[in-house]
């Protein structure tokens, strides 16, 4: 899949630099040990052609806690690795809320953490897709 991102550098207080990135990277972890604890996080990763998906979130061929640990979590933390500018628009809460609704796990923190990584990659509503 192509990874196409809308570049910027500060968060909707305008925060710029290492500590948005570090902000960004400790909800980064977060997410991965709420999906591991969900029993969302997959061992085996979906073939190329699935991940090769132009549709946002690939939701024609993953599913949200796929996207988020092989599309998602590893594109920002090349990016933050690299010292990449992160995406300046984010919206995944409102993807998480639809995809965990009528499910009996309790996703209240990931729904937060997603939450908050919409708050910090977004000027201002955080409502959408995001550019990944």
């Amino acid at each position: 899949m192509a990874i196409t991102f809308s570049l910027g550098l500060s968060d909707a207080a305008g925060n710029t630099g290492e500590n948005m990135e570090t902000q960004v990277a400790e909800v980064l972890i977060d997410i991965e040990a709420q999906l591991r604890q969900l029993g969302h996080w997959d061992k085996v990763p979906p073939s190329s052609e699935a991940m090769a998906s132009d549709q946002p979130f690939c939701v024609d061929t993953l599913t949200l806690p796929q996207w988020l640990q092989f599309i998602f979590l590893p594109a920002l933390y090349q990016m933050i690795e690299s010292g990449k500018q992160l995406p300046e628009r984010c919206g995944i809460a409102p993807m998480a809320e639809e995809y965990f609704r009528g499910s009996d796990l309790a996703y209240a923190e990931l729904r937060n953490s997603l939450l908050s990584i919409d708050e910090l990659l977004s000027p201002t509503d955080g409502v959408g897709e995001c550019e990944v």
